[in-house]
Formats: C-alpha cells, sequence, structure tokens
C-alpha cells in the first residue's frame, strides 16, 4: 500500500511478512510525514529525506545530518512486542561518532532499545535509554566500513534480542526492561552524518 510521503511494500522476509519503508514517494528537504523526527536529550537534530545516488533502492533516502546527544526518528504508526526492526544504513562522517542504530518498544524519544554499529569503534553494541539516560548492555568488535551501505537488524521476543550486521550474528541479550509494545526506529548520535534506506518492521 502507498503512503502520502512513503511507498510502504508488504513483502515475505524471514520472521513473517513485513512493511518496508524506502522514502522514495516523501517529499524531500523535510522530515518524512508519520514519523518524529527528534533527538533524545540537547542538541538540534536534522532529519530529511535527500535524494542519493548510492541509495539501496532510488532515489531518496532518510539522512541525519544535525548535532545532538541521540537523533531518534520514530516511525509513529507502530507497536510492536515481539518482532523485528530492520535498516540499510550509511555512516558518511562525524569526528565523534559514525553510528546508524535500530530502536524497539520504544515508548518516546526517551525511553527504548537501541542497537547500533559503529564504524569509528568497529563494534555493534546494545543499550536501553530511560528518560533519556543510555546505559550499556553488551558489545561486540566487528568491522563496519565507513561510506558504505550495511544492514542492521535485531529480532526480539519477549526478553531475549538478537543483533545482527550484514546477516551474521552479531550479539545477542535478554533484558526485561521494557516489556510491552512500542514503537520502532532509527538512531544516531552526536556529529554522526548517516544515510538511512528501507526500513523494514513486523512483528504483534
Amino acid at each position: 500500500m502507498r503512503t502520502s510521503t512513503a511507498l510502504v511494500i508488504t513483502v515475505a522476509l524471514a520472521g513473517g511478512p513485513a512493511e518496508i519503508v524506502n522514502f522514495d514517494k516523501a517529499d524531500a528537504g523535510k522530515p518524512p510525514g508519520g514519523w518524529t523526527a527528534t533527538q533524545t536529550g540537547s542538541g538540534h537534530a536534522l532529519w530529511a529525506v535527500v535524494p542519493d545516488d548510492s541509495a539501496p533502492s532510488k532515489p531518496n533516502v532518510l539522512k541525519q545530518s544535525g548535532q545532538a546527544t541521540y537523533p531518534v526518528c520514530i516511525k509513529d504508526d507502530t507497536s510492536i512486542k515481539d518482532g523485528f526492526v530492520e535498516v540499510k544504513f550509511k555512516p558518511i562522517s562525524g569526528r565523534e561518532d559514525q553510528a546508524g542504530g535500530v530502536l524497539w518498544r520504544a515508548k518516546d524519544a526517551n525511553n527504548y532499545y537501541v542497537a547500533r554499529a559503529n564504524a569509528l569503534e568497529n563494534n555493534v553494541t546494545i543499550y536501553h535509554t530511560i528518560s533519556g539516560r543510555r546505559t550499556e548492555k553488551k558489545r561486540a568488535n566487528t568491522p563496519v566500513t565507513g561510506n558504505q551501505w550495511h544492514t542492521l537488524r535485531v529480532e526480539f521476543q519477549g526478553n531475549h534480542f538478537v543483533v545482527r550486521l550484514d546477516g551474521k550474528d552479531a550479539l545477542a541479550w535478554d533484558d526485561d526492561t521494557f516489556k510491552d509494545a512500542g514503537k520502532v526506529g532509527v538512531w544516531t548520535k552526536a556529529d554522526s552524518v548517516t544515510l538511512f534506506d528501507d526500513f523494514a518492521y513486523s512483528g504483534t
């Protein structure tokens, strides 16, 4: 089906049918409709749909180019307890951070789980954020190349979470902080300029 701002396609993926948002029908130069484009903490996140020749699904991507503690962009109409969230991301630049992440079971911009891959540190990490405060839960060292598209995926069932990067298992973690259904979205940190495309999710 088609929304006013983005093409949403129902396809069959591992884990069940998924909704995929590729931003190609969204208006360029502003955040996509139906998303809360904001940040956790201070600063000014800058989320906008832009054309990009390297996009996995052309022509558009979602770009974060501002600076904030943790820029987040949350899909408003989602509510998933058990399922998965996945995105293709490309870290472009950043002196403090070059990262892409996904959120799940988000209550709002200050309370959520997040998994992120960092091209400066070459690792994948899982956190929970409570009242705006991020706490690291587990980290795994793995190559994350800058200026290259990667696929980050989290599968979550009950209190068990599995994080995959480019189709390979990166880490797993059990946690009971957020047990209820919540929203899904994307995340960066600090001055990280990051592109996102083909945002996919499914679950109940």
